[in-house]
């Protein structure tokens, strides 16, 4: 397995940043390649993803560790995916997200397509960094 971070820090209180985050219908405004998304009881996404120009449905399972402002993820569908979402506070109008993504190469290349090695790692951090800064831009603006 192979382990992605990044970061970013938004201008708005964190309160705000986990409720931008918990709205799943939200993430095709904000990720790459998700055209739809609807949360199922609060613990289950399904999201509805374009990948090598077709649509493909990824469930996932979500556990909020909320006292540690912490949203897990897991795939149940699809390719063997799971990651993190952190939030710390930088001060009272300013939250730090941390993403940490978990995924097989080898998977991932199969399921999206795409560069393999160095090529494929460099692409996925670039997804990744512009999905946080999609993820910034939204929230800012519906603060």
């Amino acid at each position: 397995m192979s382990t992605l971070e990044e970061q970013i820090d938004i201008d708005v209180p964190m309160d705000v940043a986990w409720d931008s985050l918990h709205r799943t219908e939200t993430y095709p405004r904000f990720v790459d390649g998700v055209r739809g998304a609807r949360s199922e009881d609060g613990i289950r996404a399904s999201l509805d993803v374009e990948t090598g120009g077709r649509l493909r449905q990824f469930e996932a399972e979500i556990t909020d560790r909320a006292k540690e402002n912490v949203m897990a993820w897991q795939t149940t569908s699809g390719p063997d995916l799971a990651g993190t979402f952190s939030l710390l506070p930088i001060d009272r109008e300013h939250t730090r997200v941390q993403a940490r993504i978990e995924y097989d190469p080898d998977t991932v290349k199969e399921a999206f397509g795409g560069p393999k090695g160095f090529a494929q790692a460099t692409a996925i951090e670039r997804l990744v960094r512009d999905d946080l800064e999609h993820f910034k831009e939204l929230t800012e603006q519906q603060r």
